[in-house]
């Protein structure tokens, strides 16, 4: 069993072989497989449980550059991205900017041949640990929120930017705060047209539903907790599986599992396809998010009085009580997040209605308003 700093630093080695993005072309780092080839390779390559480096560069960054950026902006981001040599965070959400994303506040000034981004964005998901960030900023508010936005990637290591880490329940620092002041970004790290961002920010947005999306998706495979696999085997650890009730909880758990991986395969065949991720990525994101929070509850229920009360050393730093914390229990705290990351459910379930069954928009009064003359917290 190799530590997470010893799989690191041998992690270039694997993603040099193309296999970490076996269907990308190879001038990129992949080997050009097609999805069915790539399908073949991952069940060679699943025993060793090789896990993708840089996810949010995998499943935020890249589909935007190969949706809409520039070959010079590919060959230069793409490769140092896929052997986690820069690694990727998303500048996306605001304190008044979350659920409703269009109507952010962060503005970028042309300057000659660079823009000047000013403003701040929270619930920055390893930003701590960042080289490099995809970020929404306005460059015209005088058209409608969605109108007036613009894509660009931001080097976090340039003056201007500070990051102020955010401790959720579960005692873990994984969210940041980012204060961008008069960051200064060259013309180059701009992807897209101007005031086009909110269309380039649509492949971001559904790589990211699909990456939480969970097994088959092709991402990180659940944040938060254990799968169904390791729950069932805690449940006979426990002395659980006699008990009636629980075998149906897992039967359940272990039916949906199934269900959602058979969905995101089909979500991620049809992104290979060259179609991409889809609004139909929502289906997979939405089943994810609350068969997460059951599966985790589950997994803190079976733990009985363990859950609620655990030992610690005598000598213990009551500053430090997250690091006691049962793993179950903490896949527990962190799976309520699920239903609001990558999109909140309901924001995720008008984008199944409008978009995947063909219902009428939700009313907006505000739709073709200038962002200026917008109500907005």
């Amino acid at each position: 069993m190799r530590s997470p700093s010893e799989y690191e630093a041998w992690y270039p080695a694997f993603a040099s072989s193309g296999l970490a993005v076996a269907t990308w072309p190879i001038i990129y780092g992949g080997l050009d497989l097609t999805p069915g080839q790539a399908r073949i390779a991952e069940e060679v390559l699943a025993p060793y449980n090789l896990g993708r480096l840089n996810p949010l560069g995998l499943n935020n960054t890249a589909p935007a550059l190969f949706s809409h950026g520039t070959e010079e902006q590919r060959l230069r981001f793409l490769p140092p991205l896929v052997r986690n040599e820069e690694r990727w965070c998303q500048l996306f959400s605001e304190p008044g900017a979350g659920s409703d994303l269009a109507s952010l506040a962060t503005r970028a000034i042309r300057e000659g041949e660079d823009w000047v981004l000013t403003g701040q964005k929270v619930w920055t998901t390893w930003a701590d640990v960042s080289d490099f960030a995809i970020c929404l900023a306005r460059t015209d508010s005088t058209l409608p929120k969605r109108k007036g936005i613009t894509y660009f990637l931001v080097d976090l290591h340039r003056p201007g930017v500070e990051v102020h880490p955010l401790r959720h329940m579960g005692g873990i620092v994984e969210f940041n705060q980012v204060f961008l002041d008069g960051v200064c970004v060259p013309d180059f790290y701009r992807v897209g047209a101007v005031n086009d961002g909110w269309r380039v920010a649509s492949a971001s947005l559904a790589g990211e539903r699909q990456m939480v999306a969970g097994a088959g998706s092709g991402g990180v495979d659940r944040i938060g907790g254990s799968g169904v696999g390791r729950v069932i085997d805690l449940a006979r650890e426990e002395h659980r599986t006699a008990d009636a009730a629980t075998r149906q909880r897992l039967a359940r758990a272990y039916g949906e599992e199934r269900i959602r991986a058979w969905t995101n395969q089909r979500v991620r065949a049809t992104a290979k396809a060259g179609e991409g991720a889809s609004a139909a990525a929502s289906v997979g994101k939405l089943h994810q998010a609350e068969l997460n929070q059951d599966l985790q509850l589950l997994a803190a229920d079976l733990l009985g009085s363990r859950a609620a009360a655990w030992p610690a050393p005598a000598a213990a730093d009551p500053d430090q009580w997250a690091a006691y914390l049962p793993y179950e229990v903490k896949g527990m705290l962190r799976s309520r997040a699920n239903t609001i990351e990558a999109g909140t459910t309901e924001v995720n379930r008008n984008i199944v209605a409008e978009r995947v069954l063909g219902l009428p928009r939700e009313p907006d009064p505000w739709a073709s308003t200038p962002w200026q003359d917008t109500p907005r917290s």
